[in-house]
C-alpha cells in the first residue's frame, strides 16, 4: 500500500504521515513473522524520527546486527503489529476529522 497524497493541510499531512509511518511498522513486523523460523534471519527494526519542519513522521527499516533465535521475538511482533494497525487507525481518523472540518467551513461559506 502506497500513501502518497498531498495536502496542503497541516493536519493532514501529519496524519498521512503517521499512516505512511504506521504502515512501514506493519510491513516489517510481517516480514518478520513470516520469517521467523528461518536459519540465521536478521530482523527488520523500524525507526522512526519526527520531522519538525514538515511535520509528522518519517519510519526507516533497517536490519538486527545479529540473528535471533527461531521465535525469539515472535510476540514482540504480534504485539508490534496490533500497535501499528492501532495507530495507523488514529492517523486515519486525524486525516478524516480534518476532511470533515474543512467540509463543513466550505458549507458554512456557500
Amino acid at each position: 500500500m502506497s500513501l502518497s497524497v498531498t495536502s496542503s493541510s497541516p493536519a493532514a499531512a501529519i496524519g498521512l504521515s503517521g499512516m505512511r509511518a504506521a504502515q512501514r511498522r506493519l510491513d516489517s513486523h510481517a516480514h518478520n513473522i513470516a520469517n521467523a523460523q528461518t536459519p540465521d534471519f536478521r530482523r527488520q527494526v523500524t525507526a522512526q524520527t519526527a520531522r519538525p519542519e514538515a511535520g509528522g513522521v518519517d519510519a526507516q527499516i533497517g536490519r538486527e546486527p545479529e540473528a535471533s533465535p527461531p521465535l525469539g521475538h515472535l510476540a514482540d511482533d504480534l504485539v508490534g503489529e496490533r500497535l501499528s494497525l492501532y495507530s495507523f487507525a488514529a492517523n486515519l481518523r486525524t486525516v478524516q476529522t480534518e476532511d470533515r472540518m474543512l467540509g463543513a467551513l466550505l458549507d458554512m461559506r456557500a
